[in-house]
């Protein structure tokens, strides 16, 4: 059977996204969640001639007929309503974030005064007009589009949105994800393993990766027994959006995800892909939804996902997808297998440079070395010798 290349196979996963609707939620419950409104000023950015500095507030007109004493009329404070200056040539106080008095144009920093018995002397020779002060709708005008949908909401996005007063915001409704483990070899996480066992580690490990995302995976282990597979698969596929499986999906004799998924008419969109590691990957659907049956060996898993089942979601929900990140391979390196290669890095910036140093494993079954790299680089596969200095893409999994 031909492997689907790397590219063919994204290309696939990427014709085959689903729309999983809209909700509202609460505005602080927002952040991580992906925008499907755009969000407009509901008045000018500031809403009002805005007082920058603590100072006085004068004419500047008065200023520059040569006046340098003002006497204070009173105190502008933020959030109460505009004062009047009744004599222009007088001042009135004015705090940060108060509406500017009217009459005035200019607010002079108290660090720039000198203020006795009620009269502020101005100690520099030059003021212009609205000198620290930020103009009403110099921001934004009402109207104007602060966010544009299908932005990722971050803190930022947070305090735009109650600004505008929107306490509940319309984002992409997250899809409902079943992580399925398979196996008998595997016991809970709780659990002390018999001596030709190991506990469950890879679902814990894909529902971490979607949590990235604010997705709240559901998991389930089914032992090896084909009934018991069809059984439960066929009642997952009527209740979720998204089957993620680890395992079962080789050549193996208990392998009998493929058969089952078969069985229970999931059209199947490719099977084995041309890449290490990662290559017995299974993808397909039935009706809204959608199958990742990935490899069981733990980094397989791994780099699946970051490899296909983000892009797929970004695509799914909106967002863009393109990985754009690069890496400069920093020593020689070979392969000769003649698949993409998957290589664990370990990262670092040397002048401004992202490198990526190889980090030595023991194969796609080798768990804790996820632990010692950062990223995986991505080498084509049409070629076997790959030169330090050059650049490739990159699949990273650690804030760096």
């Amino acid at each position: 059977m031909e492997l689907t290349t790397v590219k063919e196979a994204l290309e696939i996963i990427l014709k085959n996204t689903h729309d999983f609707g809209t909700e509202e939620v609460d505005f602080l419950d927002a952040v991580g969640r992906i925008l499907k409104e755009d969000i407009v000023a509901d008045r000018d950015f500031p809403p009002f001639d805005r007082v920058s500095m603590d100072g006085i507030a004068i004419s500047s007109e008065e200023f520059n007929k040569g006046q340098r004493e003002f006497k204070i009329e009173g105190v502008q404070a933020a959030g109460s309503e505009q004062l009047l200056l009744q004599n222009k040539n007088n001042c009135i106080e004015a705090m940060t974030g108060a509406i500017l008095p009217k009459n005035t144009d200019a607010v002079i920093q108290y660090e720039q005064l000198e203020i006795t018995n009620g009269i502020a002397k101005i100690l520099i020779d030059e003021v212009k007009y609205l000198k620290n002060v930020h103009k009403k709708g110099l921001d934004k005008k009402q109207g104007d589009v602060l966010i544009y949908k299908n932005t990722l909401i971050s803190s930022a996005e947070i305090g735009v949105l109650a600004t505008v007063g929107k306490s509940k915001v319309k984002v992409a409704k997250q899809p409902k994800v079943m992580i399925v483990s398979t196996g008998n070899e595997l016991v809970k996480v709780s659990e002390v393993p018999a001596e030709h066992q190991i506990r469950r580690s890879n679902v814990f490990t894909l529902v971490s990766l979607l949590n990235k995302f604010k997705i709240k995976a559901e998991t389930a282990h089914i032992l090896d027994n084909k009934e018991t597979l069809l059984t439960k698969i066929d009642s997952f596929l009527n209740k979720y959006d998204v089957l993620i499986f680890s395992g079962a999906v080789s050549k193996g004799k208990f392998d009998f995800i493929p058969e089952v998924l078969d069985t229970l008419g999931v059209e199947k969109l490719f099977h084995r892909v041309k890449q290490k590691p990662g290559k017995p990957f299974w993808f397909g659907k039935k009706r809204n939804t959608t199958i990742f049956a990935f490899p069981g060996n733990p980094v397989s898993t791994f780099v699946s996902c970051l490899k296909y089942f983000y892009p797929w979601y970004q695509k799914s929900v909106g967002l863009n997808f393109k990985n754009k990140q690069q890496a400069i391979l920093s020593e020689d390196f070979s392969f000769k297998q003649g698949l993409t290669y998957f290589l664990q890095v370990k990262l670092n910036v040397e002048e401004g440079k992202l490198l990526a140093t190889p980090v030595a494993g023991k194969g796609s079954g080798d768990l804790a070395n996820l632990v010692d790299a950062d990223a995986f680089l991505e080498l084509p596969d049409d070629r076997s010798n790959f030169t330090k200095g050059e650049v490739f893409p990159i699949l990273m999994y650690r804030s760096f």
